[in-house]
């Protein structure tokens, strides 16, 4: 068991080493499209990638039926597990789109012997969402 403190500087840890051993200028909030990010989400339980869609409800279901449209493409070309889930509550009971890829194997922020696997998975599927991302960006901005 690991104190708040000690926690803390494991996550700063870890997120200091991928910066460092993939050193590269990620998309995530600078989309050019109000209210779609990318997060890398790493926890004591869970490592996954999010695309998240966070408007008002009418844009929203605007940019999600867009994204529903090239589902096919984006899981035959680019993430073949890809989730998608039209409502999506946070932990802060807000409710947005999101469509993610999470990683199978057991792994924890509090482990480093799971660091190098957790890096190489936030690195080959965030670079497939944003190269998707990049193809597709014409339709998916606002018209």
């Amino acid at each position: 068991m690991f104190s708040k403190e000690e926690s803390r500087q494991l996550r700063e840890l870890f997120w200091t080493s991928f910066g460092k051993s993939f050193p590269r200028k990620w998309v995530l909030y600078d989309t050019k499209i109000k209210g779609f990010s990318f997060k890398f989400h790493f926890d004591t339980k869970t490592a996954f990638v999010t695309l998240d869609v966070e408007e008002d409800l009418e844009n929203r279901i605007k940019h999600w039926e867009k994204l529903e449209s090239l589902k096919s493409i984006l899981k035959e070309d680019y993430l073949p597990d890809a989730i998608f889930e039209e409502e999506f509550l946070l932990d802060n009971g807000k409710e947005i789109s999101r469509i993610y890829v999470p990683l199978e194997q057991k792994v924890s922020i509090h482990n480093k012997n799971t660091w190098q696997e957790v890096m190489e998975f936030f690195n080959d599927k965030m670079d497939k969402f944003e190269m998707f991302f990049e193809d597709y960006a014409d339709i998916l901005k606002d018209d």
